[in-house]
């Protein structure tokens, strides 16, 4: 059974995201004192008298308003306020109860869902600010005076929310689930993708670039797996990160690739690979993380050919050199061709990332690569290589132990590579190799 969820709603910039945060102990939803920051639903995990449970964190509504980007924001929190066991409504103590609180109560109300109205940004110690009595004039729920942030009330609030849950029942932790990043420059489809892949409007889908600025993770189960998919904001050069919230989305989404297994990089089909697209994979690659090359908007490419597909392919591997172990897969979001196809990549590329191989395969290979090949030579010394083994995963992670590693070329390294990949694959992971001279301990 699902853990029970907590939806925190309100209007625009009473302090949702800083609650959040404070529940949760970690900055996962962006803080900033600008209204509509938050756009989708921000989940977190959190832990209350030794009973665990999900918070999730919305986008200010609107309930009036006719402007397309707050009226996605308020269809995501309605969406947060359906799927919740109960819902606490943020509102703020100095601006009192406005027409929004109102219209906000009333949407709760014809919810029935039981609500708890956390009156903020009451920061003083001591008794009760005469200003909270106006909240019970919204009619719902029960009042509680509280800080987001100092941590005030919140223990009483937490409290209503336990006594508010479903029984609990034991629940077992999925631990063969795979945390896919979507990842790529603003607008070449990332939210697109795995609302097709859930099959439904989890994250807000728009022709504006910079719609999604936090990550946010969605749960996911067919017959190939358990994933937790990761929707992130789409990285922009530094040059056009013109404000401290582009930043934070910026960190978020470095955040989520440190955090994935597996990286989705979406390329636009129309646009090929780009200057931006070249670093975000570097990121990953960096990361040592295991890697698709995902060519979105395929339905849109305009008169294919027989190897229209093939060239466009050759293409991209030459804007990503570095990673031409990294599978591509070509897809529609819009109509969801091949969609489908990327679950099983997605398996076989974190298989190759978590592997492991025997010390007694690896030098095996060693013994057959440096029989084909000798070792390079400098000023009449040549280099000994005296065995490899397999120090870690994630990626895989080799150490070669030689005579002197000042005689270890990088060419002679990626040759080694190269027959390692040969024969066992690792096909979507990045490998590292560290060289070790006679004397270095083994760690």
């Amino acid at each position: 059974m699902a853990k029970p969820l907590v939806a925190i709603v309100g209007r625009p910039n009473v302090g949702k995201s800083m609650l959040f945060n404070k529940l949760t102990g970690r900055r996962t939803s962006i803080v900033e004192d600008t209204p509509g920051v938050t756009r989708d639903r921000i989940y977190g995990d959190c832990e209350w008298c030794n009973r665990s449970f999900a918070l999730v964190d919305t986008g200010g509504i609107e309930p009036t308003t006719e402007n397309d980007m707050l009226k996605f924001m308020r269809r995501q929190a309605e969406i947060g306020i359906e799927l919740a066991d109960c819902v606490v409504m943020v509102t703020d103590v100095r601006s009192g109860v406005t027409a929004a609180d109102m219209d906000v109560a009333t949407m709760l109300r014809k919810s029935g869902k039981p609500v708890a109205v956390a009156v903020n940004k009451c920061d003083s110690i001591g008794p009760v600010n005469p200003d909270v009595y106006e909240f019970y004039g919204l009619g719902i729920g029960d009042l509680f005076e509280v800080s987001a942030l100092h941590g005030h009330g919140t223990g009483d609030l937490l409290d209503w929310c336990l006594a508010n849950f479903p029984e609990e029942q034991e629940e077992e932790e999925d631990s063969d689930v795979i945390k896919v990043a979507i990842v790529g420059k603003p607008n070449v489809g990332k939210s697109s993708l795995l609302n097709r892949i859930l099959g439904e409007e989890r994250v807000i889908v728009s022709d504006v670039a910079g719609t999604t600025r936090d990550a946010i993770d969605s749960e996911f189960e067919n017959e190939t797996g358990k994933y937790c998919f990761i929707d992130t904001a789409g990285m922009r050069r530094k040059s056009k990160v013109d404000d401290l919230i582009e930043r934070y989305s910026n960190m978020r989404s470095i955040s989520a690739i440190e955090r994935s297994d597996v990286c989705l990089i979406l390329i636009d089909a129309n646009e090929g690979v780009t200057e931006q697209d070249t670093k975000i994979a570097g990121l990953v690659h960096e990361a040592g993380k295991a890697a698709i090359i995902v060519v979105n908007k395929w339905d849109a490419v305009e008169d294919k050919q027989t190897n229209t597909m093939r060239d466009k392919e050759a293409a991209v591997r030459q804007g990503l050199s570095y990673m031409t172990y990294a599978p591509v897969v070509f897809l529609s979001a819009l109509t969801g061709s091949r969609v489908d196809k990327l679950f099983q990549v997605i398996q076989d590329v974190h298989k190759q990332n978590t592997s492991r191989i025997t010390t007694g395969a690896l030098n095996s290979i060693l013994a057959d690569a440096t029989a084909r090949v000798q070792p390079p030579s400098d000023k009449g010394r040549r280099l000994k290589i005296y065995y490899m083994t397999q120090a870690g995963t994630k990626p895989p992670h080799f150490v070669i132990f030689c005579n002197d590693a000042r005689l270890f070329h990088f060419s002679y390294q990626r040759y080694l590579e190269n027959q390692i990949r040969e024969v066992f694959g690792l096909q979507g992971t990045p490998v590292r190799i560290t060289i070790r001279q006679k004397g270095d301990k083994e760690e």
